[in-house]
């Protein structure tokens, strides 16, 4: 049975409007891409669709009660639930470093959870 989609590529500012066509579970065509990468971001998430996390953890000991932190690369979408629930359980103690790995390798994913923020410890 074929199946035709349509998507709004995010991979660069022209924001092609791509057509696709699959059939028995494989791409069949793709169209209206003005760049390689188009076609690829479609591929992808068709197939394998990936995304990041930004989100907050607790943090003890700093002027503030939270630090943002996000993954340093696209975890499989089927797994974000399962990867907010081991972020959920972090509690971090100050000072906390921009980069530093919050969670190493988070579920097996080959993706860490880093800090984005400079939280120094409370004077």
């Amino acid at each position: 049975m074929l199946s035709k989609r349509t998507f709004t590529c995010i991979v660069c500012p022209n924001g092609c409007t791509i057509e696709t066509v699959c059939a028995d579970g494989a791409v069949k065509s793709v169209t209206g891409q003005k760049c390689k990468r188009g076609e690829e971001y479609v591929t992808q998430e068709l197939i394998d669709p990936r995304r990041t996390i930004a989100t907050t953890v607790k943090v003890h000991g700093a002027p503030w009660p939270l630090c943002s932190v996000r993954l340093n690369r696209a975890i499989p979408k089927k797994d974000i639930f399962r990867v907010m629930d081991a972020i959920n359980k972090v509690e971090l103690q100050a000072p906390v470093h921009i980069g530093q790995v919050v969670i190493a390798n988070v579920c097996g994913l080959d993706s860490d959870v880093i800090a984005t923020k400079e939280l120094p410890a409370k004077e």
